[in-house]
């Protein structure tokens, strides 16, 4: 079971789940904003989410046996705990459910085209994991856009469905809102795919693979990750002095949770070298994300 889950990335599973349920019930829910889906199908909806980041993960995995044997050899689970038959077989099963529970969800909210959505990520994930993933930056752009999708899902399921000429301003403000919170997650996990990328050049350079800081070199690549480093920092800095300076509570939540770590970050990539050095930016990039997704709870004061 031990295996299974790693194998699934039951962390970053659990981190969408919370994302979407906060989003629901934290930013929703007690505004009374109009919505499409009730508690069970906006279950569905969560469900259709994990299964196919479930899929991804685990073909990711079977694409990444011979990088993972270099850099992390004690977390290889493919051929190991789980033979790579099963894991190909997991992988078609979770797609299959995740794609047919998008196909329900669609159909439900009277929006049969979005069902596009589903099979453009069951598709985009796998081709990223057996080709855009050896290109230099491409492959960072499109699972960073696709995490930033796990995000806008909710609202273009929950909330673009329920539109009506009365609620509209109110809607696409909520929208708009979550657009912010995408960009974030979008420029967060860009940097975070990079930052991994310095730190498996071992194993991906044995694998044949073209990676940023193969293609250009490790120095040049960690100035670039720098300099983008310093986008959400501004970014958040800019979203702080612009709806946020009269919310005291929500301003020194801001600076403790996110700017100061967003700081700490640029620093440490700026003066990063070894393969530990990246690792435990990696981290510390995780938790950023964790608390600005968190951040959604103060909203019923930011809007009260």
């Amino acid at each position: 079971m031990y295996s299974f889950l790693n194998l699934i990335r039951w962390k970053n599973l659990l981190l969408i789940a919370l994302v979407q349920v906060l989003i629901k019930y934290a930013l929703f829910e007690p505004f009374y904003i109009d919505t499409s889906l009730d508690a069970f199908t906006f279950s569905i909806l969560m469900a259709a989410t994990l299964f196919l980041a479930a899929a991804g993960n685990i073909i990711n995995d079977i694409y990444d046996i011979e990088t993972d044997t270099v850099n992390k050899p004690d977390r290889v689970v493919v051929g190991k705990s789980i033979s790579e038959k099963v894991a190909y077989n997991l992988f078609f099963v979770f797609n299959i459910i995740g794609v047919a529970l998008g196909f329900y969800i669609s159909h439900h909210v009277g929006k049969s085209p979005f069902f596009a959505l589903f099979v453009l990520v069951s598709a985009s994930l796998y081709i990223y994991a057996s080709y855009l993933k050896q290109l230099p930056f491409i492959g960072n752009l499109i699972i960073s856009a696709l995490v930033a999708l796990s995000l806008i899902i909710v609202p273009i399921f929950d909330l673009l469905p329920a539109i009506t000429p009365f609620n509209r301003a109110t809607q696409i403000t909520f929208f708009k809102i979550l657009l912010d919170y995408a960009f974030f997650a979008f420029i967060i996990n860009l940097i975070r795919e990079m930052v991994k990328d310095m730190e498996d050049i071992d194993g991906d350079y044995k694998a044949g693979m073209n990676t940023i800081p193969i293609a250009i070199g490790r120095y040049r690549a960690g100035r670039i990750i720098f300099l983008l480093s310093i986008i959400p920092l501004f970014a958040v800095i800019n979203y702080v002095l612009l709806y946020l300076y009269k919310q005291e509570v929500a301003v020194i939540y801001f600076l403790l949770f996110i700017v100061a770590p967003l700081i700490y970050i640029s620093i440490k990539l700026f003066t990063a070298k070894t393969k530990k050095d990246y690792t435990h930016v990696s981290i510390v990039l995780k938790l950023v994300m964790l608390f600005g997704m968190l951040s959604m709870l103060l909203y019923p004061f930011i809007l009260k």
